[in-house]
Formats: C-alpha cells, sequence, structure tokens
C-alpha cells in the first residue's frame, strides 16, 4: 500500500537558499536531460517522462552550482489558494557535497510559506522527507 505525505507549512521556519530561481522561460531540453541523468542516477525501472506542459504550467525552480550551472530543478503544481504540490524533483548529482535533495525541499517550503501557502504536498511518503519539520501522512477519506 503507498502512502502519502504532506508538510504542514505552518510548523516550519526554512530559509530561501541563495542558489535557486524561479525559471520563467524554462530550457525544455536542459531540463529533460538532469531529469534522463537523475532517473539513470536512481535506476528506475520505470518513469513517467516530462511533458512540456508540466515545465510550461508549473512553477520551476532552478537550483545551480557554484558556477552558476543548473543542476537541479523542482516542479511544484499550485492547486489552491492552501495548497502545493511537489510533482518532481530531478538532479544531476555531479556535485553531492551540495546536498540538493533534502535542501531542496526545506527552500521550496520557505517559498511557499512565505507566498502565504498552508501545505506542501509531497506525493509519497518516502523515508527521507519524514526529517522536513511539519511533515504528516495522510490518512484515509
Amino acid at each position: 500500500m503507498t502512502t502519502y505525505a504532506r508538510i504542514d507549512l505552518a510548523q516550519t521556519n526554512y530559509s530561501v537558499i541563495p542558489n535557486c530561481r524561479f525559471l520563467k522561460e524554462p530550457n525544455i531540453p536542459e531540463l529533460n536531460e538532469i531529469y534522463k541523468t537523475y532517473c539513470r542516477y536512481k535506476g528506475f525501472k520505470s518513469v513517467m517522462p516530462m511533458f512540456d506542459n508540466d515545465y510550461l504550467q508549473n512553477d520551476i525552480i532552478g537550483y545551480y552550482d557554484e558556477e552558476d550551472k543548473l543542476v537541479a530543478f523542482s516542479c511544484i503544481m499550485i492547486q489552491d489558494h492552501e495548497s502545493v504540490e511537489a510533482l518532481q524533483f530531478a538532479w544531476d548529482y555531479k556535485t553531492p557535497k551540495l546536498h540538493l535533495g533534502i535542501k531542496s525541499l526545506r527552500n521550496e517550503c520557505a517559498i511557499y510559506k512565505s507566498k502565504g501557502y498552508r501545505y506542501l504536498y509531497l506525493g509519497e511518503a518516502h523515508s527521507y522527507k519524514k526529517q522536513i519539520k511539519g511533515f504528516e501522512i495522510l490518512g484515509p477519506i
């Protein structure tokens, strides 16, 4: 059985990190290459493709290395006036010392809390996500 989770942003107090920015005109081939590298690195047996509209109709937050090269991104969907959903994170893993997996999630908590949102929905409740303040397992309806 799959378990799903969210972050109650009211319980968080993270700060926005300096090496990120919203991509207003995303370079889709560049993002797709990062996504493919991420999927290969993780060894996923099956993956959903990222479609152009995923990039064009959602918030894309780019993460940069010390040389200001795009190395990761998050795709965040605005669901309603209080909820956003983390659809996808992908990282090329060329600079592991950046620790972008958990840093990006904390960063997105800070960004969307500052914009007035209450919840960041995470999809599956992977164990590393439990490190985030405000982590909640979603129950049955």
